[in-house]
């Protein structure tokens, strides 16, 4: 912990509280959770992003699709709308959310909504689609007026919940013990090959209690996408210098694939979720051109592809060789067949 995290510590005291008191109050029944009669997974994390939340949600969506009727509701962090928006052909980032769009553009057989009242977005997805299985809610662990039939929790290899500290010293949204609150927990983004030994001392220092599930994963990548919107039509397979650009909470694992494919890798990182200015289009275009070398490319995140799409300045990068990198979420040493076995099960009980 830096000087400045020190400093901060006593308005994070004070921060992690208020959110204990209100969890307190859900604890003992003064507020009300709801319990609706379709299955619901909750899906979310203790620290304010990074995760890889957006990518697991999608392999529970691969996993179930072809066999429940499912829907995934959002609130739609970053729009500009207000209330409950099933997600269509005319929507964008901003109307729903960037995650949401990403979502759609997967998967445009299944319901996918965003309402900032889970409840009310919950009995909407229901009147809309009779026949629904199942709704996975997206960054809820915070959200407990709905009580889920499955809770999981995320937490990222290198930024482990028990060392973090409450938000503004650390990135934490309720104090570590929260944690107790999840049915599975999966550690994100570990690297190729993780020991039994570090899964072991994980397990010890998160302190795993009996009815919970601890699991790992690890990201993977489906090669490089051209942007739709590109009119560059080069095919370099001898690239020397990559120009990444990210608005990702933590780009690291993407950084790390790319060095394996250049020799050097120039990146740009702007905050999460950010909205992509007429100012930061051309200061990636002019650190494109600046690159001095023929053998070059520009890539960026799945996520962030979806925001550049709606940014009235993007043609400034229409003439720009720009990919973006697709990603899926790979378990280890049999963790995938301990979560299919979980959600089995959740099928066999009445909801």
């Amino acid at each position: 912990m830096n000087f400045i995290s020190i400093l901060l510590l006593p308005i994070s005291f004070l921060y992690g509280i208020i959110s204990y008191l209100r969890n307190f109050l859900f604890d003992i029944g003064l507020f009300k959770q709801k319990e609706h009669d379709i299955k619901i997974i909750s899906v979310g994390n203790l620290s304010m992003g990074g995760t890889g939340k957006t990518p697991h949600v999608e392999f529970i969506i691969n996993l179930l699709k072809d066999k429940h009727s499912l829907a995934i509701l959002s609130r739609g962090y970053g729009r500009k709308t207000k209330g409950f928006i099933l997600v269509n052909k005319d929507s964008t980032a901003t109307s729903v959310g960037d995650e949401p769009m990403q979502y759609f553009n997967k998967y445009n057989d299944i319901s996918i909504a965003v309402d900032e009242n889970r409840n009310h977005g919950v009995k909407k997805l229901q009147e809309h689609h009779e026949n629904l299985e199942l709704i996975v809610l997206d960054d809820a662990f915070q959200h407990r007026w709905i009580k889920p039939n499955l809770s999981i929790l995320l937490t990222d290899f290198h930024k482990l919940f028990q060392d973090d500290y409450i938000f503004p010293s650390g990135s934490l949204r309720e104090f570590r013990f929260g944690y107790k609150r999840a049915d599975i927990i999966i550690v994100t983004k570990t690297p190729v090959v993780i020991s039994p030994i570090t899964r072991r001392r994980i397990a010890e220092e998160m302190k795993i209690k009996s009815h919970q599930k601890l699991l790992f994963s690890k990201v993977e990548y489906d090669g490089l996408r051209r942007w739709k919107l590109s009119k560059n039509t080069d095919k370099r397979t001898d690239v020397t210098t990559t120009l990444l650009f990210t608005g990702i909470e933590n780009p690291y694992p993407l950084e790390e694939y790319l060095k394996k494919s250049c020799q050097e890798l120039i990146v740009l990182k702007f905050p999460d979720h950010h909205n992509f200015t007429q100012k930061d289009i051309q200061l990636i275009f002019d650190t494109f051109k600046g690159i001095f070398t023929t053998n070059k490319n520009i890539i960026t995140s799945e996520k962030d592809i979806q925001r550049l799409d709606i940014s009235p300045n993007k043609k400034i990068l229409y003439d720009l060789p720009l990919y973006f990198a697709p990603i899926h979420i790979a378990f280890h040493n049999g963790d995938d067949i301990i979560i299919k076995e979980v959600f089995s099960d959740l099928f066999e009980k009445k909801a």
